[in-house]
């Protein structure tokens, strides 16, 4: 069986997860694993984030967090983009503690292209020009932000 996913290093930060073959739309491509943690523990593990411009959670629902930091496997080294060719859904089980993240491609992707989603960090602070630059994008898209952050109130 052929990998689908690559992880190299990566231009808009860091390491990045590349198509290995080409793509279809809509396809489903990886689980973001790692441990399950609720809001308050992850508020006392990480103290909300908020200043380290740089996360492995993804919030799952009203309970629990995805913690990649732990037992994560290579979805969370899919980079932002502000024109994302893929997204990334909860795919709801029985059960809170049995929801999944899914990453999915927006449209087809060409082999050797990086993957790609919208983070949609909202935080609960100011969002400063410190805050901006400390979370900030890199993805080069044309109508890039500057920032990973997103407005309060918007969804991801």
């Amino acid at each position: 069986m052929t990998r689908r996913l690559i992880v190299r290093r990566s231009p808009i930060h860091g390491n990045g997860v590349y198509a290995a073959v080409d793509i279809p739309a809509h396809t489903v491509l990886i689980r973001y694993k790692g441990r399950l943690i609720t809001h308050a523990q992850a508020d006392r593990l990480y103290d909300d984030g908020a200043d380290t411009g740089h996360t492995f959670l993804f919030t799952l629902n009203d309970k629990y967090i995805v913690d990649a930091n732990v037992g994560g496997n290579s979805a969370r080294w899919i980079n932002h983009s502000c024109a994302p060719n893929c997204h990334a859904y909860i795919e709801e089980v029985d059960g809170a503690r049995k929801d999944k993240v899914i990453i999915e491609t927006r449209r087809a992707i060409k082999a050797g292209e990086e993957l790609t989603y919208n983070y949609g960090i909202v935080l609960d602070v100011p969002h400063t020009p410190k805050m901006k630059k400390l979370w900030a994008c890199r993805c080069g898209a044309k109508r890039c932000t500057g920032t990973i952050l997103q407005p309060k109130g918007s969804a991801r």
